[in-house]
């Protein structure tokens, strides 16, 4: 069995290393190859390799029950990645609302609404889009048009997802950061650690770990500071103003979201490649391209009466039918176990329930006008809990106004699901479980609206510059990690009309 020694500082003080050491009749001889340090087959794969994971059920509700936990409801060979030991250390180094239980968040989920103050839509509007479309500027550039777009998106992804967090740029992102970043993409998406590919990634995730947290320490402080140009164009701006530097957001967890949100902004790739998929005249989805055209020919954001523009149910059934997260992973309460103790973990599929005839009367349809009715986080109040049968709301519904200036208060439905009132009026999402892509009720994705956003984003692009996908007849196309156990081939190429 692996011990963990302690190691001496200057000063006669212990402090815990980051070393752990096998003795030598514990290696597993013939089992892994011998390329594979100690460090990594204690601290990664003996967990991985002790682990469990199952697929639950589908919910009836739009809601997870509190009984499957958030709390460290991480796969367990990913912790090295995240702090300097290979276990979680949440008090000393920080932690992110996606791996934490909702009694552990303050009151009334006061951490996700927190978080998702930097997300909420007027943001998105004023402060956010401009990054967006300047992203999609570059990745869809003539310069690219006709090549595999994959690798492509990911040369330029970094820079937005940092310009979003931290507002760094360019040069301004240190070469070890970069490095950190695709090194922690490469082992989410080539998943298993038993690979050299992954044990490489981890590796250069692990080495360059501590230079990142450095250099996004510095960056937060100069937002504090008032040094940064544009603060308020950050995600960082706004947990800082609402968070105030509280118990449910604190600096550490500050720094924390900015790295672990390679994880819970993982499936924007995924996304990208599959909408592109959906549109491709050879091998796609023509009722899709259909309502493609319809919907951007007849005033893709025009108010019709409905919760949700055209565009925004054209893109809602696009997540619907493509689910890039496939699922919801919560932390079993182990009653008794023998082998797989290291870790018991349940998903929640999404796709079984975006597509259950219990939910819809056409779920195997591509049908953008079915948000024209569903029920919404609004709908879902004290009076549709006694409807559908339960004494009171299973979460309370209380507002947590925003302490940077603007009139908003982020609230919840009855069922949990987090989302924005923005000077007296509401900004819902669908609120039912037969729309799952984001999760169900307090576990609801905190970045719906970004994502679905940066989604439309590219779909006005694609319109716009009459934009085309072809696909790629390639014998060996490039492998590009996009999601949790996801890798995609490099196969579609965008074309530009003449």
């Amino acid at each position: 069995m692996a011990t963990r020694e302690q190691g001496k500082t200057g000063s006669g003080q212990s402090e815990g290393s980051s070393t752990i050491r096998l003795p030598a009749d514990a290696y597993p001889v013939g089992l892994l190859p011998p390329t594979f340090e100690a460090d990594y087959v204690a601290g990664v794969m003996a967990p991985f390799l002790l682990s469990s994971e199952f697929t639950g059920e589908t919910p009836s509700l739009p809601m997870i029950d509190l009984a499957l936990s958030k709390e460290k409801a991480v796969p367990p060979q990913l912790w090295g990645m995240l702090y300097k030991g290979w276990t979680p250390n949440p008090d000393e180094e920080g932690r992110s609302v996606f791996m934490q239980g909702y009694e552990g968040r303050g009151p009334n989920n006061e951490r996700k609404k927190i978080y998702m103050s930097a997300t909420s839509p007027d943001l998105i509007d004023t402060k956010y889009r401009g990054k967006i479309q300047r992203f999609y500027e570059r990745f869809l550039a003539d310069d690219h048009a006709g090549k595999p777009m994959m690798q492509n998106y990911f040369d330029n992804y970094f820079d937005l997802y940092w310009d979003l967090h931290v507002g760094a740029t360019g040069d301004e992102i240190p070469a070890e950061v970069r490095q950190f970043s695709a090194g922690f993409n490469a082992v989410l998406g080539f998943w298993f650690p038993t690979s050299e590919e992954v044990r490489q990634a981890y590796v250069q995730a692990r080495n360059t770990r501590e230079a990142l947290k450095a250099w996004l320490d510095v960056r937060v402080q100069a937002i504090i500071d008032g040094k940064t140009a544009n603060a308020d164009r950050t995600f960082v701006y706004y947990w800082l103003k609402n968070g105030g530097l509280g118990e449910n957001f604190r600096r550490i967890d500050i720094i924390f979201e900015c790295f672990h949100n390679f994880l819970a902004l993982s499936q924007w790739g995924n996304t990208v490649y599959n909408v592109a998929a959906k549109l491709e005249p050879a091998h796609g989805d023509p009722n899709v391209r259909a309502w493609f055209e319809k919907t951007m020919n007849n005033g893709p954001d025009q108010s019709d009466g409905s919760p949700f523009t055209p565009l925004d149910r054209f893109t809602m059934e696009l997540f619907r039918v493509i689910s890039p997260n496939a699922g919801s992973l919560s932390v079993l309460q182990r009653r008794r176990a023998l082998l797989g103790s290291e870790f018991s973990g349940i998903v929640t599929p999404h796709p079984a329930a975006n597509m259950s005839p219990l939910h819809w009367t056409n779920p195997t349809e591509f049908d953008p006008d079915r948000y024209k009715t569903a029920p919404t986080s609004v709908d879902n109040d004290e009076a549709r809990s006694r409807e559908v049968g339960l004494a009171r709301c299973p979460f309370s519904k209380e507002p947590f106004p925003v302490k940077d200036g603007r009139k908003v208060e982020m609230t919840n439905s009855a069922f949990g699901a987090v989302y924005s009132e923005i000077d007296g009026v509401a900004h819902p999402v669908v609120d039912t479980a037969g729309y799952a892509p984001f999760g169900f009720g307090y576990r609801r994705c905190a970045g719906e609206h970004l994502t679905v956003e940066f989604t439309k984003e590219f779909l006005r692009a694609v319109w716009k510059d009459k934009i085309s996908f072809v696909k790629l007849d390639l014998e060996h196309p490039g492998k590009v990690p996009v999601n949790p156990g996801t890798v995609l081939n490099d196969d579609i190429a965008f074309r530009r009309a003449n």
